[in-house]
């Protein structure tokens, strides 16, 4: 039995790299990477952040893919995937608190009135503006599951009113929790801030649409840090253009790399961030060595996810 390492995209950890960091933490384990493959039918586990088209049919015996992250809605929907091959993801904290904290960032940065501070600067002009006070502020929080909570819970502990909301009921001390279809735009008209950190799925694709960001607070900042597939983005622009909603960041889009020629690039009231928001996997690592010993094992994995479901 063997694990292949294969990221299947550029801009993050190289498969030497990871493939170096998992054999320190299981010394002896037959883990491989692409330069390197040896006998692809002793394959059995394959860990990947993007699962390139033509990959799964060059391991006959792959038996578990492992996604180095949360979202898997493009591994559990790949057509060359057989139906016996077990899909499971990462719940690591270090890139949830990531997460969190870059949606802080963007959310201070608004309590700050940094970018209006930096055009004054670009015309040497000395206007004060009153900061934000947190407790006077919502935060909204779409997604209340791993990465969402711990955004949720940084948000509170700062001082901020704090709103999640969620498909099914959740509880947290300290946040107001709404739940529920008919649930989500009251919510979303009362917030300062939205900070989506939802995933990809037949129910949140598309979720923020002329609809939902028309029932948006006027003058609010959203942010983006779950799936790009959740904003109809000619809709963001059309809604900003309008001068409703006060700005966006995003830190995923529909597609990735964004074209250079894309309208979003170039728009005042949008700010672009390369899939950065959570990078480092920390401990995270320790559960794909652990999921490999399982897998040969045959006992039940970490984080396994329902194909059918999606998550």
């Amino acid at each position: 039995m063997a694990l292949l390492v294969n990221i299947g995209h550029n801009g993050w950890y190289s498969d030497t790299e990871l493939a170096h960091e998992l054999r320190a933490l299981m010394p002896g384990a037959d883990i491989r990477t692409l330069e390197a493959p040896g006998d692809m039918a002793e394959i059995t586990m394959l860990a990947v952040s993007g699962l390139a088209a033509d990959l799964p049919a060059q391991l006959p015996n792959l038996a578990l893919v492992q996604k180095l992250g949360a979202g898997v809605e493009t591994i559990v929907a790949h057509p060359a995937l057989a139906p016996h091959v077990q899909v499971a993801r990462l719940k690591p904290l270090e890139p949830a608190r990531e997460i969190a904290q870059y949606c802080l960032t963007y959310v201070l940065m608004g309590q700050r009135n940094v970018a209006a501070h930096a055009e004054s600067q670009s015309r040497a002009a000395w206007e004060s503006l009153e900061p934000k006070q947190n407790h006077k502020t919502r935060v909204g929080v779409l997604g209340m599951g791993h990465i969402g909570g711990e955004t949720a819970r940084l948000m509170r502990d700062l001082g901020f009113e704090v709103h999640g909301w969620s498909r099914s009921a959740k509880d947290m001390e300290g946040v107001t929790c709404h739940h529920g279809a008919a649930a989500l735009e009251p919510m979303l008209g009362i917030c300062d801030y939205i900070c989506a950190i939802l995933p990809a799925t037949e129910e949140t694709r598309g979720l923020i649409n002329a609809q939902t960001l028309a029932a948006m607070k006027p003058g609010a900042t959203f942010i983006n840090a779950g799936r790009g597939d959740l904003v109809d983005e000619p809709a963001l622009i059309a809604d900003l253009d309008r001068g409703h909603l006060g700005h966006a960041v995003l830190d995923v889009l529909c597609t990735e790399p964004l074209p250079a020629t894309d309208p979003l690039w170039s728009h005042p009231k949008v700010t672009i961030t390369p899939h950065v928001s959570g990078w480092h996997l920390g401990e995270a690592l320790a559960d794909v060595v652990e999921n490999f010993r399982r897998l040969s094992a045959r006992e039940d994995l970490l984080h396994a996810v329902d194909r059918a479901r999606g998550y």
